[in-house]
């Protein structure tokens, strides 16, 4: 090889073996390279065994996916360029034109959304059940039922269902129905907000457990990622080829990013829990609030269930101000706030604040009729945020 670019391709020197760092390595590859071709057709690319092609996975993808399998309490784990897109993985997964798919109507809006559109369009029928009324599951549950999903807690409103209670009502579902229509209705739980550390989605009896590790995982803001995993590995397989046919996958260095995140995530996760049960509890005497909404809070909608079932609660909280305040005075609340930046998304090192219109959102009647704040606790000094929201309430009677 006398061309220098020839011998800068091929180059003979490979690094020496047992190099070892407390971050895993990041290995980039869309080719992977066989030794031979025998090689190449015993590789099979379902199996986490060996390397076929970089859209099927490295050793950091590989690693992540072991890891947040371990964190959701799983076997298997695939990963998906953001939440939403594995929320639309497990429904092209199981679905089918003719089956129908139950939402919680308290659910993630952008899932909705995709079922109302594409899986409307795919003749996908779609029902909303009330998360917190079994009794509703029940009743909505037919034969072309294939996939129910669930949400703990629900989206901005932050209602804790029973998940033990729908789980027990699609399986009698399931049992009931097992000689007529042998194809079972699954159950997928939306844990981003539990993060596998609040609550086990499996031991709670869901399928299939769900994550946007954009939010705790990450705990950066600066990585949009997801995840879906199973310890059934026949629905494993059933989402694997879904997967590969869609062709989604991670990249090397986002996969770094949200290994390095995990090290960290059980003490952000305390950190920030504590943090927004304190803002939550003193703007529950705050005299422009008409409700505070979180899970652990004893008047919060399923506070009793959260009590039996979690271990902890993510940064989350929601205020309901009173009717007499316009939208206006809500948002110039928001454009007051100076640490709380407006933006989506949670589970950063900065707060943030986002204000909702409920009703224009949901399809059951909403039993407020203030306008409402969610806000995300970020790593700054509580004191620090208490300050920050009190002078922003006292600007409203300014606006």
């Amino acid at each position: 090889m006398s061309d220098l670019s020839t011998q800068l391709i091929h180059h003979p020197y490979t690094p020496p073996e047992g190099f070892e760092a407390t971050a895993p390595g990041v290995h980039k590859a869309s080719t992977v390279i066989f030794p031979n071709v025998a090689a190449m057709h015993d590789r099979d690319w379902k199996r986490r065994e060996a390397y076929t092609y970089g859209l099927h996975g490295t050793p950091t993808t590989f690693t992540l996916e072991a890891r947040i399998a371990t964190l959701e309490g799983g076997q298997h784990c695939l990963l998906a360029p953001s939440g939403l897109s594995a929320v639309s993985l497990v429904d092209m997964a199981f679905l089918k034109t003719g089956d129908e798919l139950l939402i919680p109507d308290n659910a993630y809006g952008p899932g909705k959304t995709f079922a109302e559109g594409e899986l409307a369009d795919w003749g996908i029928s779609l029902q909303f059940y009330d998360a917190m009324k079994p009794s509703d599951l029940a009743a909505k549950l037919n034969r072309k039922t294939r996939l129910v999903w669930l949400e703990a807690p629900g989206s901005v409103t932050l209602e804790f269902p029973d998940i033990p209670a729908l789980v027990a009502v699609v399986k009698a579902h399931n049992a009931n129905a097992a000689q007529a229509h042998p194809l079972r209705v699954v159950t997928a739980l939306d844990n981003t907000w539990g993060a596998g550390l609040a609550f086990n989605a499996f031991e709670l009896g869901a399928d299939v457990a769900v994550q946007a590790l954009t939010k705790y995982p990450s705990g950066g803001g600066d990585v949009l990622m997801g995840s879906v995993v199973t310890r059934d590995v026949t629905l494993h397989d059933t989402i694997q080829l879904c997967h590969m046919r869609l062709g989604l996958s991670v990249s090397g260095n986002d996969s770094e990013l949200v290994l390095r995140g995990l090290g960290s995530m059980a003490l952000r996760y305390a950190a920030q829990d504590a943090a927004a049960r304190a803002l939550a509890t003193w703007l529950q005497s705050q005299p422009q609030i008409a409700a505070v909404l979180h899970p652990a809070l004893p008047d919060s909608p399923g506070h009793a269930a959260w009590k039996r079932d979690c271990k902890g609660a993510a940064c989350l909280f929601s205020a309901v101000f009173k009717p007499e305040l316009t939208q206006q005075q809500i948002n110039h609340f928001c454009d007051s706030l100076k640490l709380f930046k407006i933006g989506y998304s949670w589970a950063g090192p900065m707060s943030l604040c986002v204000p909702y219109n409920i009703q224009a959102v949901r399809s059951l009647p909403w039993p407020h009729q203030g306008g409402l704040v969610r806000f995300a606790v970020g790593l700054e000094a509580v004191a620090d945020l208490q300050a920050d929201i009190a002078q922003a309430l006292a600007a409203m009677h300014y606006s």
